[in-house]
């Protein structure tokens, strides 16, 4: 595991449009989010591969969790 989240601030800085900036606050804040959310993910597909008793998470555990998580995420 890593003793450090990845910084996502190249990826950020990509996505935003124009000359925006982005405080250094609400980039950790971004961070965070998007961390959680992916724990989040993580999460549900975990339990979906633990449902068809299969001892790793594959990708059509993701994908079958996905659209779940996301309207969750949405609010």
């Amino acid at each position: 595991m890593l003793n450090k989240a990845p910084r996502l601030k190249q990826k950020v800085k990509a996505k935003t449009k124009g000359n925006i900036n982005v405080r250094p606050a609400s980039e950790a804040m971004m961070e965070l989010v998007t961390l959680l959310f992916i724990n989040n993910l993580a999460e549900q597909a975990r339990a979906k591969a633990f449902e068809e008793k299969s001892a790793t998470i594959r990708a059509h555990h993701v994908k079958a969790v996905a659209k779940r998580v996301l309207k969750t995420a949405r609010g």
